[in-house]
């Protein structure tokens, strides 16, 4: 009987533990632990202002359709308001991208909130410009964000990152040197992540890199016009302490490696990025077709 009364307590205890709601990681946390993964083989994917051939650049519908598709990261660009708010668009004005017309830091966030955004042949659509805080609550728990041009008033941003919970999904880039990012950021950088973009062009970028090494970024942004000898050589002093990523939005940033030539041979340029040059991180104007290539290969 003593026997069977064990048993019934072991069952009942394991039941109660089974019907315990376990807390589940969020998207965004798990595409930020590949991020700070250093032998991470997932290439992640990031979508440069958003879905934008699809919908207006920098729009909220354009950072839905992106994260629909499976990015793990939307790249937007900030800019500031006369009253200090903060929306989500890349030029300094109005003129290309909306209804509008003038230069955003002269105009107040109730008058450019009367304008509406353009599709990218220039058409006017019903969609507003997003605030940087409406981004983010889209976002939320679902992916993570480069925050691009962030760092002109990221004493402005951080209030916002911290009332909707977003600190731990946001990527900042720069070329600043190493000391400077510390001495200027440097009280952020336990939640938000700060990575370096290096020109690997010439024997002196090679050394920037090792100066860079020493504050242990997750990960670096590297460009290259031509030859691929220093990228190499920062690849290998990355092996197993940083992940690289590589923007082939134009081929003057990727060695020719650009979406146009990919969108021919993927294997030749995305491939060769990340198998021979070892890249984890590819930032596209082709989101749908990275992924869909990078399923094919299994890095998905």
């Amino acid at each position: 009987m003593k026997h069977y009364t064990v048993l019934f307590a072991v069952a009942l205890l394991l039941g109660f533990t089974s019907c315990t709601p376990k807390q589940d990681i969020t998207r965004a946390e798990q595409i930020r632990a590949d991020l700070l993964n250093p032998n991470n083989q997932r290439v992640l994917v990031v979508s440069h202002r958003a879905d934008w051939r699809g919908w207006p650049e920098n729009s909220l519908p354009a950072i839905e359709s992106a994260i629909n598709m499976g990015v793990d990261v939307v790249e937007l660009d900030l800019q500031c308001t006369a009253d200090s708010q903060l929306i989500i668009m890349h030029d300094p004005k109005l003129n290309r991208t909306t209804t509008g017309k003038g230069v955003i830091a002269e105009l107040t966030l109730d008058s450019i909130r009367t304008f509406r955004l353009k599709n990218g042949v220039s058409i006017k659509t019903r969609h507003e410009i997003p605030t940087l805080r409406d981004a983010l609550l889209l976002c939320k728990d679902r992916v993570l964000i480069n925050l691009d041009k962030a760092d002109r008033y990221f004493d402005l941003v951080v209030p916002v990152l911290e009332e909707t919970g977003t600190t731990r999904q946001i990527i900042m880039k720069g070329r600043k040197p190493a000391n400077e990012v510390q001495q200027l950021y440097g009280k952020y950088l336990a939640d938000v992540i700060y990575m370096p973009i290096v020109d690997m062009n010439d024997s002196a970028s090679v050394e920037a890199f090792r100066a860079h090494m020493q504050s242990h970024p997750c990960a670096f942004e590297l460009c290259w016009r031509g030859s691929d000898e220093y990228v190499r050589q920062a690849s290998a002093l990355a092996q197993g302490k940083s992940l690289l990523w590589a923007n082939c939005l134009w081929d003057t940033l990727c060695g020719g490696h650009e979406d146009d030539q990919a969108m021919k041979d993927p294997d030749a340029h995305y491939g060769y990025l990340i198998d021979s040059l070892g890249f984890r991180i590819i930032q596209t104007d082709r989101p749908e077709y990275l992924i869909s290539y990078l399923k094919s290969k299994h890095r998905r």
